[in-house]
């Protein structure tokens, strides 16, 4: 699912938190290791049983320094714990299945021909409407095999 090999990803965010006017500090790098390991998205709870090193507060900050850079985004979930994972112009644009019970997340990726049915019927409703699609993100609501 990466579109960027490690090595990539890491100049990249090197590059997204240097244009930002911040640094990519060593608990900045093991975060990104953890989330590049991982290839989902992650609750902040399995995170910190990652990263030995990192404090909660830590965690949290560099969190939203790595959110307001672009290099992370924080995926909704019904979770109390936030759920984290590097941006998807680092790993590729996919979508989400979210189970609305105990908040997991899974990455799905749609077949390229359905993702391009996909995006033809998005177009269509959004001239509709008279909008303009940057980009779109799909997130299936329902409850996992855990919780069916």
């Amino acid at each position: 699912m990466s579109s960027l090999n490690n090595m990539e990803i890491h100049t990249a965010v090197f590059d997204l938190l240097h244009n930002a006017g911040q640094r990519y500090t060593d608990k900045r790098r093991v975060i990104v290791d953890i989330l590049i390991q991982a290839g989902k998205p992650m609750l902040i709870t399995d995170i910190l049983l990652q990263a030995k090193n990192v404090p909660q507060s830590t965690l949290y900050r560099n969190l939203l320094v790595l959110e307001e850079s672009k290099a992370v985004v924080r995926v909704v979930t019904n979770a109390e714990s936030g759920c984290y994972e590097l941006a998807e112009h680092l790993m590729g644009h996919h979508h989400h299945m979210v189970c609305a019970q105990c908040g997991s997340v899974s990455d799905v990726l749609v077949p390229e021909h359905l993702e391009h049915e996909l995006e033809k019927a998005l177009a269509k409703v959004a001239r509709r409407e008279g909008f303009s699609i940057d980009r779109h993100q799909l997130d299936l609501i329902g409850r996992c095999k855990n919780c069916t």
